[in-house]
């Protein structure tokens, strides 16, 4: 497949999957009452916590993997396997406890346990068709489920139970997983399954899931610290504002869970740093028009999509804009960090999720909300600057510049550090 057809597709199957998600929450809340949407939205957060830990553990050291044809081929088979067999074992647990625990948020979260499975399998037969690059696989399987899901869903009663309802999102996206199995068995039957690998301590899964605990749950906890002991608006306005931005969320995605492979085409280290720049320049460019766009919208249609919140939310896109930009420059610079030495990204993220945290304190303490976000920005800014900075010293270092091999700190072919 061509890199620009690539490309596409990988794109396209990120927004498929985003839709998906979306869509999901809303055929939910059209076919639940209040309170039994809120059981649903609960487990949804659950599923996307795990979802994310998943692909941090097994698809994004997947998406790195170098080495031969067939061990390539054998570490997808590996990574799918493991993950069907981990999350089986966690979702006998989780429908295991939840048996014997009362109440419709208990039964809900036992009906994911049943189908976490499916879902964590399905998820990550898209990062091995990544590594195999024929992400127009995983477009296919992405799309199956989308029309399963909605299908699924819009045959349910009005009033049909949380536990209800995840159950057939769940087993929905069954047959995206049976055809991305066939497919990918057709291409990896018979290579080695080396499961032990993902259990070894060197493994690059364990990093990037700290990395995915610090980046997320940081920015989470700390804007609903704020609006615990400031002021709740705090919550709703960032909340409402970042919501607006959630397409370029998929774009983040695709670069740093699919990246890898699609630049990995280029055999020269020094194209690979520049077609990063080039990518970071491009989304940075898509989030300042992104964000003029937003700007603009008549007040009717702000009202329309966020409600009472959009006023204030509508006060935050410049400083929310200029983050995305930052974000995008930053997620580049950890993608190229990724190619070259994937354990200097883990202490980057730590230190500036925290320095984060320290600015939006900081800018609310001076500014009340709009400082906040303008803290958020100024956080962004530092990272992005310091992933540049480390990947400027590991191209000297390495000898980028002059088109030398690198080998530093590179993903072994078991997908060690």
């Amino acid at each position: 497949m061509r890199a620009r057809t690539a490309i596409l597709c990988s794109v396209a199957d990120q927004g498929v999957a985003a839709l998906t998600n979306i869509l999901v929450l809303v055929s939910a809340a059209r076919l639940s009452t209040v309170a039994d949407f809120a059981r649903f939205s609960a487990v949804y957060l659950v599923f996307t916590v795990l979802l994310g830990v998943s692909g941090a553990y097994t698809g994004q050291p997947l998406v790195l993997r170098r080495g031969g044809d067939e061990e390539v081929r054998g570490a997808c088979r590996s990574a799918v396997v493991f993950t069907l067999l981990a999350s089986a074992a966690l979702g006998a647990l989780l429908s295991g406890v939840c048996l014997l625990l009362p109440g419709a948020t208990a039964q809900a979260l036992m009906a994911l346990g049943l189908v976490l499975p499916v879902v964590l399998g399905q998820d990550t037969m898209r990062y091995a068709f990544s590594t195999l690059h024929l992400p127009n696989l995983a477009l296919a399987g992405d799309v199956l489920r989308l029309a399963g899901v909605l299908g699924a869903l819009a045959l349910q009663p009005h009033g049909a139970p949380a536990a209800r309802l995840v159950l057939v999102w769940g087993l929905a996206a069954l047959p995206a997983l049976l055809l991305s199995a066939a497919l990918l068995h057709r291409r990896a039957a018979g290579t080695p399954l080396r499961l032990k690998v993902l259990l070894r301590r060197g493994h690059l899964g364990r990093r990037f899931v700290v990395e995915f605990a610090v980046g997320n749950a940081t920015g989470q906890l700390s804007v609903l610290g704020l609006g615990a002991v400031g002021n709740p608006l705090v919550v709703g306005a960032l909340r409402g504002a970042t919501t607006l931005f959630g397409p370029l969320n998929v774009l983040f995605t695709s670069a740093t869970g699919f990246g890898p492979p699609l630049l990995g085409r280029l055999a020269d280290k020094r194209r690979r740093v520049r077609a990063a720049a080039v990518l970071a320049a491009v989304l940075a460019a898509v989030a300042a028009a992104w964000a003029t766009v937003l700007s603009l919208l008549p007040d009717p249609v702000g009202r329309r999509l966020l409600g009472d919140t959009w006023p204030t939310a509508a006060a935050l896109l410049p400083a929310t804009g200029s983050q995305y930009a930052a974000m995008a420059v930053g997620t580049c610079g950890l993608l190229a960090l990724r190619m070259f030495d994937p354990r200097t990204t883990l202490a980057i993220q730590v230190v500036f999720s925290l320095a984060a945290v320290a600015f939006l304190a900081g800018g609310y303490a001076l500014a009340g909300v709009p400082g906040a976000a303008w803290g958020l920005c100024l956080g962004s800014g530092c990272k992005a600057v310091a992933t540049w900075t480390r990947v400027a010293r590991l191209g000297v270092r390495n000898g980028v510049a002059s088109s030398a091999p690198v080998s530093a700190g590179a993903a072994r072919p078991d997908g060690s550090s």
